[in-house]
């Protein structure tokens, strides 16, 4: 109704026509010269999408020889539409949610950018800005041209909405290369140089998320709150707050709550413990804790299965930079956190000076930032984190002068 009104207050009602369709189902009339696709799909997160929509996504885009994600949001489908139209000429310009330049189910998008759709133009806008107020989303302003013979994409950043105006670009990267890349929006951020003697974590630590659950109201109580043995009771970090409030070493384990995990085979129990355990699982089932996703999917469903504990600690996803903590306490962590294992042994003293170093020196540019500012780190763009060799490490005075 706005759209048709807007038409004829403006004299445009005999050149128009406003179809009220499902874009997927959307046919165009043969015409000449080139069609502007324009818009901005809304934004639908995959949850509120029918299981029908979702298999025409994977299935169309099988069509075309690409994988798609049915995890994958509503714009997603308006690209993949928008190559099934396009013909020699055409041009398009889409303000979406910007997640899919990073995250996997964007490799459609991806995939038909740097293919039919010849990406010309990407404009991501800064995350901390809202160009929809009182909507929690990130944009990017992305243009292709079908039939353009420039092999370059041009890309900008917009870090006040004032600049929409007057659109810049800060790069310039060839369309194959952009292809082979999984993660875009890390051309708009500042680039960390390499120093003499720096290396990437991931060379001496692996990273890895801590362990889902399934259940947190079922698995994770209280001391005192559950009647089991304490053997499948676990200090654990459940919460990011318990790290950000360390000092960075956590010895403290006394305010921690307990994860309940529990073996696959429980033969080795007491005749009374595995009475205790088995209520506790009639309570846990009761809860429906056997029928979530996670626990559907493990054998058996009750045992969580908590990594070892990791030498450090560290938040992953906050409106502020991670926290690294040194775990004198060994505990355990869920996936609130992430864990850092060394490849190979390291004393305390550099883990510690290892924990100290990245919470002073990591940025927020260093991670994926999303709407209103929260920035994640995924394990693998942890591990692309600069640190001094550990030789440096050990020399605290050396640690100082590197954090200056």
């Amino acid at each position: 109704m706005l759209a048709r009104a807007n038409l004829a207050v403006n004299g445009f009602v005999n050149r128009a026509k406003v179809t009220l369709v499902d874009y997927r189902e959307v046919t165009l009339e043969e015409i000449d010269g080139a069609t502007l696709f324009i818009g901005n799909p809304p934004y639908v997160r995959h949850h509120d999408i029918a299981p029908e929509h979702k298999a025409w996504l994977t299935d169309t885009a099988q069509m075309l020889g690409i994988r798609a994600s049915q995890l994958a949001g509503l714009h997603a489908h308006f690209f993949l539409a928008t190559a099934l139209l396009v013909r020699p000429g055409d041009l398009g310009v889409f303000i979406t949610s910007s997640e899919w330049l990073d995250v996997n189910y964007g490799e459609l998008l991806r995939r038909l950018l740097t293919g039919p759709l010849k990406v010309l133009t990407i404009q991501v806008i800064n995350p901390r800005l809202q160009p929809f107020p009182g909507t929690a989303t990130t944009a990017v302003i992305t243009g292709f041209a079908v039939s353009t013979d420039s092999p370059l994409v041009a890309i900008g950043r917009v870090e006040q909405l004032d600049d929409l105006k007057s659109l810049h670009t800060d790069v310039s990267i060839l369309r194959a290369e952009l292809a082979a890349l999984k993660r875009w929006s890390a051309l708009t951020s500042k680039r960390t140089e390499r120093r003499a003697g720096f290396i990437e974590l991931g060379e001496i630590c692996r990273v890895h998320r801590g362990q889902v659950t399934g259940a947190n109201k079922v698995w994770v109580a209280r001391k005192g709150q559950v009647d089991l043995p304490t053997a499948v009771l676990w200090p654990a970090i459940t919460r990011a707050q318990e790290l950000f409030h360390t000092t960075g070493i956590l010895d403290n384990i006394e305010a921690l709550k307990l994860v309940i995990d529990l073996p696959a085979e429980l033969d080795a129990f007491s005749v009374d413990d595995q009475a205790r355990i088995a209520q506790y699982l009639k309570f846990a089932a009761a809860k429906d804790a056997d029928a979530t996703y996670i626990a559907r999917h493990r054998t058996p469903w009750w045992s969580v299965k908590l990594h070892a504990p990791a030498p450090i600690l560290a938040t992953y996803m906050a409106r502020r930079t991670p926290v690294f903590v040194y775990n004198r306490a060994k505990v355990r962590h869920i996936n609130i956190a992430h864990g850092l294992y060394p490849r190979e042994p390291l004393s305390v003293d550099i883990l510690m000076a290892l924990a100290r170093f990245l919470t002073q020196s990591v940025t927020t540019d260093e991670g994926r930032t999303y709407a209103g500012g929260l920035t994640k780190f995924e394990p693998r763009e942890m591990e692309r984190l600069l640190i001094p060799h550990p030789d440096l490490l050990v020399d605290p005075q050396v640690v100082e002068e590197l954090l200056q």
